[in-house]
């Protein structure tokens, strides 16, 4: 049997409490490169999927980087509260591997500034996240577009919109959970992505 180019969890199986050490490797505010418009993006520590030709290995360790603290999440805030600012990107590393950090900022967020969308990636599937531990489905339900999948070298696409292979897919959540079934970005313009059985079939 040929070997993936990545690891697979069973369901449940990485939990956050248990490998999270509440690090951040980077935060880059006011950047047009992780999503629509100008956004600020975090980059979190930790990852256990470890795709072959990840560009950003150094954040696979959990404890890499630094401590999150309560000083940049203000700061964060703060960011975020800029008129020309569209929203708050999650990246690491592994966001859902980190929900006892990013979960409370969410809350923040959508609580104290409702306008601002939230974008995140992960190395999770929807289908898979839909099996996933409580606190991954609460994280979820606070993201507006999640671009979800492994990182697959023999789906890579430079072309793509947002994303490194084809497999991946770049997903309106509130959408997708109103009608139980993955809703592509209305916006996605790089010809792939149309649907989940096209990209499965590599059409």
């Amino acid at each position: 049997m040929e070997k993936t180019n990545w690891n697979t969890p069973k369901p449940g199986e990485w939990k956050s409490e248990e490998l999270s050490q509440g690090h951040i490797i980077d935060y880059k505010a006011f950047n047009f490169v992780d999503g629509e418009g100008v956004r600020n993006s975090l980059y979190v520590s930790g990852c256990q999927f470890h795709c072959k030709g990840c560009y950003n290995v150094a954040t696979w360790s959990f404890k890499a980087g630094i401590p999150y603290t309560k000083e940049l999440e203000e700061q964060i805030i703060a960011d975020l509260s800029q008129p020309y600012v569209q929203g708050l990107t999650l990246l690491g590393g592994e966001p859902f591997l980190n929900t006892g950090i990013l979960i409370p900022l969410l809350k923040r967020v959508r609580s104290e500034l409702p306008e601002k969308d939230i974008w995140s990636w992960t190395g999770y599937t929807w289908e898979e996240l839909m099996f996933e531990t409580e606190d991954k489905l609460e994280m979820l339900s606070f993201i507006d577009i999640l671009v979800d999948g492994r990182f697959d070298i023999q789906k890579k696409d430079l072309t793509l919109q947002f994303r490194g292979s084809y497999n991946q897919r770049i997903i309106d959540v509130k959408k997708s959970l109103v009608s139980n079934k993955v809703i592509i970005w209305d916006k996605l313009n790089d010809g792939h992505g149309k649907t989940f059985e096209q990209v499965s079939r590599n059409i």
